[in-house]
């Protein structure tokens, strides 16, 4: 039986930012440590960029690894695995506009979770490392609203 103030959870999502560098992995590996294996998650970008250090602290600081991670595209993905997932969360609007053109082919939902691009952000290294703490946190929020707390450990 449903909640009836929380949608269903997906079987597979995909989290997907412009550059595949920041916020979707961000969100995928916070998804990932929330949920296991019990629901498969994904991350892309528009374009492909470089797996950015501050995102990889400031989830290290709460025992998230994703030094790992290696930015994809879209494209690459769909070539690797395919692009099979329920839901596609959009953390810019380049991915967005992308997640929407893929759903006349494809058959997922797409939400939008505006989430700034923490990268822009100038100052002393502290004041930056603020920056990213702020979309981790926001990311952590929005997946529990969105998908409820774990239920038992990560199977």
């Amino acid at each position: 039986m449903a909640l009836p103030e929380r949608r269903s959870r997906p079987h597979a999502v995909l989290f997907a930012c412009g550059m595949n560098a920041v916020r979707s992995p961000m969100a995928a590996g916070l998804f990932q440590q929330m949920f296991g294996k019990s629901v498969y998650v994904g991350s892309a970008g528009v374009q492909k960029g470089e797996l950015d250090p501050f995102a990889v602290a400031v989830l290290e600081e709460i025992g998230v690894d994703i030094a790992g991670h290696k930015p994809i595209t879209f494209e690459e993905l769909d070539e690797l695995e395919g692009l099979s997932f329920d839901l596609i969360v959009t953390l810019s609007p380049p991915a967005h506009h992308k997640a929407l053109e893929l759903t006349r082919t494809i058959a997922a939902d797409v939400e939008y979770w505006p989430t700034v691009d923490p990268t822009g952000i100038e100052g002393s290294r502290e004041q930056r490392l603020e920056a990213y703490r702020a979309v981790r946190d926001q990311l952590i929020a929005h997946i529990q609203e969105r998908f409820g707390r774990p239920e038992g450990g990560n199977e």
